[in-house]
């Protein structure tokens, strides 16, 4: 498949990466740092499929290993973003053992991680290929990972949410109870919030679409609504304001994604992708001094 997941500069990576490995190495890698001289022992070695999913984070891999040597050699024999069986070689590394060794943990976990998103956001994705909407992300991410989770979810097919609160306005059901309703919540934003972000307005019910078309909302979230609910949402957002896209959101799953596609919004925002997903099973395998 194709990758289309674009992940930030190092400049914003390499703090996470070195503290992950901080994390692990701690004092010092007591096994490696005795058995081996740093830096002068050279060796190979592969990473091995042990499952079948979605490969994302090789990258962010070689990056962790090149962190501790500049001179370690990554060389992807899987495309960022293909479909591995179980056998198949992902990766070949070169460089020193030490480095190898001390950095294999943090490198396997954070590939194993992504892959895993991948691979279940792809299965989503394919349920509702033939058809207008496309899966978006939601911002619930595993503190300190949201930039990897989310580019993971873009290798698998997705489309990237607001990274954060600071991307777009969401009005959800708390701020409306906090603003005293969808007009004083959109109101007041709009008076205060610069062009170009634009406000998204959660919806439970029929009367609170016709309140967020009333007061130009955006976008409007269809939230956990029954489908005929939503259909009939659908239609009347369509006949009174074109430009406002409709987002679907709340227990969407494999079985339901498709029907919730049928209704013709333009997103169905899911956190499963990233809350549900298993880990893609890879290993390292020295092959020799």
């Amino acid at each position: 498949m194709r990758n289309s997941g674009v992940l930030p500069p190092w400049l914003v990576l390499d703090p996470l990466l070195r503290g992950w490995l901080l994390e692990d190495i701690g004092r010092g890698d007591r096994t490696t740092n005795t058995l081996l001289v740093e830096d002068v022992t050279l060796g190979s070695a592969k990473w091995i499929a042990k499952a079948t999913g979605i490969i994302a984070g090789l990258p962010v891999a070689a990056r962790v290993f090149q962190i501790l040597n500049e001179k370690v050699s990554f060389v992807m024999v899987m495309p960022e973003g293909a479909w591995c069986e179980p056998g198949q070689i992902v990766a070949e590394i070169h460089g020193s053992l030490d480095a190898l060794l001390m950095g294999e943990r943090v490198a396997l976990n954070l590939a194993m991680r992504l892959s895993g998103i991948a691979t279940l956001t792809n299965i989503y994705v394919e349920q509702i290929a033939d058809l207008p909407a496309q899966l978006v992300d939601t911002r619930k991410t595993t503190p300190g990972l949201r930039l990897l989770e989310k580019y993971a979810t873009a290798v698998g097919g997705a489309i990237n949410h607001r990274m954060g609160l600071d991307d777009a306005v969401m009005i959800k059901d708390n701020h409306i109870v906090a603003a005293g309703g969808i007009g004083e919540a959109v109101t007041c934003i709009r008076s205060q919030v610069s062009y170009p972000l634009t406000i998204e307005v959660e919806t439970e019910n029929l009367e609170q679409v016709k309140e967020a078309l009333q007061h130009k909302a955006d976008i409007i979230m269809l939230d956990n609504m029954p489908l005929e609910m939503m259909c009939e949402a659908v239609q009347l957002i369509r006949q009174q304001d074109s430009r406002v896209k409709i987002e679907a959101s709340g227990n969407v799953t494999l079985d339901t994604i498709r029907g919730v596609a049928e209704t013709g919004v333009d997103y169905i925002s899911s956190s499963a992708p990233i809350t549900q997903s298993k880990w893609l099973d890879l290993s390292m395998k020295i092959l020799f001094k």
